[in-house]
């Protein structure tokens, strides 16, 4: 085990960290690049398919404009549940405590702690999301989100086991919140539909003779 914060990192994990960030740091230039810049255009890319998967179902029924609306939310939640684990658990970046040499432009400060992943569990959230919304923008969304949790070990910032559990807690978040949420939102719907399809009540009574 590895000492790093108030936490015990797995061996294994240090170890394919350095793996990883040796192979990295040999790299060609333009591939060092290119990964350094992939994380966030990779998100940026998740939420234009959540959004596209959105809007291919605002012409359905009722539960599908419901999951439309929703489509947000379980991302914003499974951020805020990786900002809350993060202060809970206190595990120190790899670049601060591993002397391996990184691509990334710095290492995040003291405080910004390493586990697990938000850009990974953006990711998960984001592809999974996706994938229960439209199949089709799904399998596109699932290898952008590994490559988005595998871009935050090659720069150096993330041990793997914190991309892999940042993916796994975005997933759960969006498969267990997604319908949840999608079952209210469906039946608000129906209410305005009902609200709208009834009729307005004559208050001026009949016309006079």
């Amino acid at each position: 085990m590895v000492e790093t914060g108030n936490v015990d990192v797995p061996e294994i994990s240090a170890e394919w960290y350095r793996d990883v960030v040796d192979v990295a740091a040999d790299s060609p230039q333009p591939v060092q690049w290119f990964v350094g810049h992939a994380t966030e255009g990779v998100i940026l890319l998740l939420g234009a398919l959540l959004l596209m998967a959105a809007l291919s179902r605002l012409s359905g029924g009722q539960r599908d404009r419901a999951l439309a609306l929703v489509a947000p939310v379980p991302t914003l939640l499974a951020y805020a549940g990786s900002e809350w684990i993060k202060t809970v658990v206190d595990e120190d970046r790899p670049c601060r405590t591993i002397g391996s040499a990184i691509i990334a432009g710095a290492c995040p400060p003291p405080g910004d702690w390493s586990f697990p992943s938000n850009h990974a569990t953006l990711a998960g959230a984001l592809a999974v999301t996706t994938l229960l919304l439209s199949r089709r923008f799904g399998l596109v969304a699932l290898p952008l989100a590994a490559l988005a949790a595998f871009s935050r070990v090659f720069v150096g910032v993330h041990y793997p086991h914190d991309v892999a559990a940042g993916v796994l807690f975005g997933a759960l978040v969006a498969v267990l919140a997604t319908p949840l949420l999608a079952r209210p939102a469906a039946e608000a719907l129906r209410r305005r539909a009902d609200r709208t399809r009834r009729p307005v009540p004559d208050l001026a009574g009949p016309p006079r003779s």
